[in-house]
């Protein structure tokens, strides 16, 4: 039986998960390739910095609270890249707080996303940002 792969999500489409937590990174990989993408994982900010250049995302979903590099400062870092400076960020976090979506704002994310998020908030992200991006 052929998996299923969706018509607004071709093959090229290359999403890019930044996120510490093992299990975070597994469903959305997995929400992900269901939903037709390529996926690639990161498991925090400097690991994440190589893959971006290596590549070359369409999005990426980045966690904010990771050791060694928080997911603000890498935003910021891929953003100060004029590469990647229209790649869409959608910060990831566990605290749904107005302070955290301004500052993920200020350092050039698009969106937030709370945690845990569902297979559909995913996909919508990531079809309405690569969509725009385009």
């Amino acid at each position: 039986m052929s998996e299923s792969v969706n018509p607004d999500a071709p093959a090229s489409r290359k999403v890019l998960v930044i996120d510490d937590s093992n299990t975070i990174r597994r469903s959305a990989e997995i929400f992900l390739k269901q939903g037709g993408y390529e996926v690639v994982l990161a498991e925090d900010g400097f690991d994440a910095l190589s893959k971006v250049n290596d590549h070359a995302p369409d999005i990426i979903f980045c966690d904010i609270l990771m050791p060694r590099l928080d997911g603000y400062q890498t935003c910021a870092i891929i953003k100060r890249n004029p590469r990647f400076a229209n790649t869409p960020v959608i910060m990831l976090s566990s605290k749904d707080g107005l302070f955290d979506k301004a500052r993920g704002r200020m350092v050039g994310s698009q969106d937030y996303l709370t945690k845990p998020f569902t297979k559909d908030q995913l996909l919508q992200a990531v079809a309405q940002y690569t969509a725009e991006h385009r």
